[in-house]
């Protein structure tokens, strides 16, 4: 694992070419092979009106040219049967105000996750998984926060971590190149202002 913040193997930036390469030779020293590279890094959340040059280029290094730059570098390394998982967002293909720099990262691993499928073809899966809303503290959510949400609730990480599992075992061996969107139908649903009760209260 490779993280900003301390942990008990690789502290580092994943915007740093020179992190990634001494983190990749860490990784090949101790373990001489790679069987799964998860990309997991939340890329910057700022939007066009406070965002400057410099984040949105800090944003799109950790979110989309670590992961390719980690592939590269694993490449000949990774073991027989070997796979990736790319962690996009359902940002990829639905927006919010003023969120530009992550989103746009987020859509750009989800690109990167059917170029590399290609390129790696009969070398390394590789998968992307986009989550919608996960409460990392488990919070149950009543009301409109949920019902919002064809599933009911509001997901928690187990639902995102079972699918990573998944995608790096040999029960997925015949997929790659997928993105597979795992919010609770939230993307799904079309909302109309005014039908089946849904009202917008809209601010000017």
């Amino acid at each position: 694992m490779i993280d900003l913040l301390p942990n008990n193997y690789f502290e580092g930036d994943l915007a740093n070419k020179e992190t990634l390469e001494r983190f990749a030779e860490k990784v090949i020293a101790d373990f001489g092979h790679v069987d799964y590279l998860i990309n997991n890094a939340a890329p910057l959340f700022r939007g066009i009106t406070e965002a400057t040059y410099e984040d949105f280029e800090y944003a799109q290094r950790v979110g989309v040219t670590a992961p390719f730059y980690l592939s590269k570098l694993f490449l000949p390394h990774f073991a027989k049967g070997a796979s990736i998982v790319n962690i996009s967002s359902s940002r990829d293909r639905m927006s919010q105000p003023e969120s530009e720099s992550y989103t746009s990262a987020k859509g750009g691993i989800s690109a990167l996750t059917h170029a590399l499928a290609v390129s790696l073809a009969g070398k390394v899966r590789v998968n992307s998984i986009s989550p919608g809303w996960i409460d990392n503290n488990y919070t149950v959510y009543e009301g409109p926060d949920a019902t919002q949400q064809p599933a009911g609730r509001v997901g928690n990480p187990p639902d995102i971590a079972n699918m990573v599992l998944y995608l790096c075992s040999d029960m997925a061996g015949f997929i790659t190149g997928e993105n597979i969107c795992i919010d609770g139908g939230m993307t799904k649903q079309m909302i109309y202002h005014g039908d089946h009760g849904w009202s917008l209260d809209a601010k000017k």
